[in-house]
């Protein structure tokens, strides 16, 4: 068949189908229907899904960075403190952006890291502190962390790490309040957890157990002893005035001089000696 003959054929076959198209329309209209609908819902999913991956991708970004403030405050609250300086504030900022944080995520795992650092920071804010503190200070910032550490449990109850944190952060808590009998308990139950095997927590809170006693007794530290007062300076002593009539005794000066004796009297010796060994 010659190419231009069957150029041909296919061009009145594709007039045929054309021509026929309205009718097979009016004919698989539901079908039509149906295909662009599960074509539109496949595209929308795609979209959906891939928005997601970027919207989590952003949130772990910006968690991440909530994080490295709170440690670049640390640091920088240790470097003040060298010079003298209560910087220990600059924690509180961090930790409030870390519960807007997990308020506005629907990842729980997330939710639950950010609620756990925003109650280390709130800890560590009362730890760097210089000087002392009110009492009812102290407990009402405990009691927001204990806030912020049982909102991390109701959060994470499928990761077994962070629920581990969070129950050792509710043991510290206890302990700052004085509730040792009920952190016991706590760090209890985590060593007691196989759930919680081989986790960190797990071994902070055994090791906890295990020295929990000397932190139930109130260290007091001595006073510094005064400064004992400077000795006051000595006047340099003067030489005694030779009293050239007093008689020298020859030998005791000869068989111990004093170097330290005035010139008059080394003289005096001298002559004395020399006389001596003339006579003899």
């Amino acid at each position: 068949m010659r190419p231009d003959h069957r150029h041909e054929l296919k061009t009145n076959e594709l007039a045929e189908w054309l021509s026929n198209l309205p009718q097979w329309t009016r004919e698989n209209r539901t079908f039509i229907i149906l295909v662009l609908a599960v074509i539109i819902v496949v595209a929308f999913l795609y979209i959906q899904r891939i928005h997601s991956k970027n919207i989590a991708t952003r949130k772990q970004l910006e968690l991440t960075n909530l994080a490295g403030q709170l440690l670049r405050g640390k640091m920088q609250i240790l470097q003040a403190q060298r010079k003298g300086k209560d910087l220990s504030f600059i924690l509180l900022q961090p930790a409030e952006n870390l519960r807007i944080f997990a308020e506005n995520t629907n990842d729980d795992q997330m939710a639950a890291f950010a609620l756990i650092k925003q109650a280390e920071a709130l800890q560590a804010e009362l730890l760097y502190r210089m000087g002392t503190m009110p009492e009812q200070e102290k407990a009402t910032q405990i009691n927001r962390a204990k806030d912020s550490y049982t909102k991390a449990l109701e959060r994470c109850l499928t990761n077994p790490s962070l629920m581990a944190v969070a129950k050792f952060g509710l043991g510290l808590c206890e302990e700052e309040l004085g509730n040792f009998e009920v952190a016991e308990q706590i760090y209890r139950d985590i060593t007691a957890n196989p759930d919680f095997e081989g986790a960190v927590a797990a071994v902070q809170a055994k090791l906890r157990l295990e020295t929990i006693t000397d932190y139930k007794q109130k260290i007091v530290f001595r006073p510094a002893p005064k400064p004992k007062p400077a000795a006051p300076a000595q006047p340099p002593t003067q030489p005694k005035p030779v009293d050239t009539n007093l008689p020298i005794d020859i030998n005791s000066a000869l068989e111990a001089p004093d170097t330290n004796a005035s010139p008059i009297t080394l003289k005096s010796t001298i002559e004395a000696n020399d006389i001596e060994q003339s006579s003899k």
